[in-house]
């Protein structure tokens, strides 16, 4: 029997051009009042001199331009700046509901929602119906409506429910800080921070598109295919 294929995800490669990977002929150098241009190898030597190394930062420009710089040091400086940036960006956040949800689970799915609004994340709520509850679409997007009217301290809707095969969907933005108004936080109170941790967490789109999103319950749902199915197993024959 063979073993399963195993993957592992490798780490980036650092395409970063330091002294001799640097390729051009002749480089800008762009060191403390010194904005210059000269032959490349002069160039790594005047930094190797300065106990610094030579690091190209705009390899597109003609000539390209380099730095002097302690390498390390230019890689931390880029590390800050890639932090801070990202921190900047808006991220998408995902909580889901079943319609037979009850209504101390519903207080902290949406305690949870209006963490991620406050945090200045957008929303997406997204309802999976199963089994029998396919017949009742209705009441999916009754609960909608209400998880709208409740978030509304919280949140604008961007895009309204929306029926996609088995789910339905509908996006929000936060309001700007100065709106926001909790309603149920009481609902975290009681709450471990391993438990708080544990959220719906980022919202993968492409996941979604490819039928990938995480299932939940899938215990319930095997334990309801295995009530439903006719036994298939046949008695043992008697002996005369």
């Amino acid at each position: 029997m063979k073993g399963k294929k195993r993957f592992f995800r490798r780490t980036p490669r650092d395409t970063t051009r330091v002294n001799h990977r640097i390729r051009a002929r002749e480089v800008r150098v762009v060191h403390g009042d010194k904005n210059v241009v000269m032959d490349t190898r002069a160039a790594i030597k005047l930094a190797q001199e300065a106990g610094m190394d030579l690091v190209e930062i705009a390899e597109n420009a003609k000539p390209p331009v380099c730095r002097i710089i302690e390498y390390g040091k230019y890689k931390y400086e880029q590390s800050k700046k890639k932090k801070a940036s990202d921190s900047h960006k808006q991220k998408t956040k995902e909580i889901q509901l079943r319609i037979a949800i009850d209504e101390h689970d519903y207080g902290i799915k949406l305690a949870r929602a209006e963490r991620f609004l406050a945090q200045g994340d957008k929303l997406v709520v997204q309802l999976r119906f199963r089994g029998r509850e396919n017949a009742h679409k209705d009441l999916g997007f009754e609960l909608m409506k209400k998880v709208c009217g409740d978030l509304n301290t919280m949140g604008k809707v961007d895009l309204p429910p929306n029926l996609r095969g088995k789910r339905v969907t509908m996006t929000l933005s936060p309001l700007p800080k100065h709106q926001q108004k909790r309603q149920f936080d009481k609902h975290l109170k009681h709450l471990s921070e391993e438990a708080l941790a544990n959220d719906e967490g980022d919202f993968d789109d492409e996941a979604q598109e490819n039928g990938e999103t995480q299932e939940i319950d899938q215990n319930q749902d095997l334990e309801q295919a295995q009530v439903s199915e006719p036994s298939q197993e046949k008695s043992a024959p008697t002996d005369a």
